[in-house]
């Protein structure tokens, strides 16, 4: 049987086993996403927004490294389950790293109380997106017109940033801090809104969407490269228990391909390759295999045109030591 807290456990060891030395700080992205099913596999759901009968499976990654990656019944909220993962996570970082800063991006499905008031508790810094409404595209109208201005002078997009203090009616238990862009393109505008527990003397409002917020979307690549090129979505099996597992084995391969990329790769041309295309022309290829007592030889294609590569990321990796 799958003992899946050690599973789970595992893919975070790997990460702080092959980081190295504690950073200052460390950022975890958070993300959801479809996985459609195409039988009547258990908890089996028809979700409206992606309009199919899917999972919905959380994904955690730091960088280019995943972190977790649980799968979910799709009749929830995005956000359910988050906390508990989250606890577990960073638990288990400042286990081994007491003093690392940790930082948490996500869009407007993770903006809930439970979750906000969870980093605020456990001093984790948070930069999430806030779905709109009508009070806060009031707030922002000032903001609009001087872009829709300033794009109709120049025929070119515009952004005017607006900082402000923020509380829901009756979700939130607190003031918080709100970062309200401004963005008017020539097809029309088109408003974002972040909540943050940066405090504005930390980081000015441009500069926390742009190179803060924004950088979140690097991780849907990841999560693409799962499910196209690593068959995360191969959720075929009849329980959810079986399936989870089958996501395990999807997981500890783009662990693995990471390692490769990052270790075996550095420096040459695919040191930044998506893991399809590394499986393509590294991996998925043709050869002879011959077994002795004291050797197994690899026999490859003469026209094998990735074969000085091959032999110099296989250098790298037998020179790499068993926990690296």
């Amino acid at each position: 049987m799958a003992d899946t807290a050690r599973l789970d456990a595992l893919l975070v060891d790997l990460f702080l086993d092959w980081h190295g030395a504690q950073p200052e700080r460390i950022v975890l992205d958070v993300d959801a996403t479809d996985d459609p099913l195409h039988g009547r596999q258990e908890g089996r759901f028809f979700h409206g927004y992606c309009r199919s009968y899917c999972y919905l499976p959380l994904y955690i990654f730091c960088g280019q490294q995943l972190l977790g990656a649980r799968l979910r019944t799709a009749d929830r909220d995005a956000a359910e389950g988050t906390v508990q993962e989250l606890e577990r996570i960073a638990g288990r970082l400042r286990e081994r790293w007491p003093g690392v800063e940790i930082r948490l991006r996500g869009d407007s499905g993770f903006c809930r109380e439970e979750l906000l008031a969870w980093c605020e508790a456990q001093g984790v810094e948070h930069v999430l997106g806030i779905a709109q409404n009508a009070r806060l595209k009031r707030s922002l109208a000032p903001a609009m017109e001087r872009a829709r201005q300033a794009c109709e002078r120049t025929g070119q997009a515009a952004r005017v940033f607006q900082d402000f203090r923020y509380r829901t009616l009756d979700s939130w238990s607190r003031e918080r801090r709100l970062i309200g862009k401004a963005e008017h393109l020539p097809r029309g505008a088109s408003p974002r809104f972040v909540v943050t527990s940066l405090g504005a003397g930390r980081m000015a409002a441009r500069t926390l969407y742009e190179q803060v917020y924004c950088a979140r979307g690097d991780m849907e690549n990841r999560i693409k490269e799962q499910q196209l090129a690593l068959f995360a979505d191969r959720t075929s099996a009849h329980t959810m228990r079986a399936n989870q597992l089958r996501l395990y084995f999807a997981s500890f391969a783009y662990a693995l391909l990471e390692l490769l990329r990052r270790r075996g790769l550095r420096g040459t041309r695919l040191a930044r390759a998506p893991c399809g295309t590394i499986r393509l022309q590294l991996l998925k290829i043709g050869v002879r295999i011959r077994v002795s007592v004291r050797a197994v030889r690899l026999s490859f294609d003469e026209g094998f045109p990735e074969a000085g590569l091959f032999g110099q990321v296989l250098a790298r990796l037998q020179s790499l030591p068993l926990r690296c």
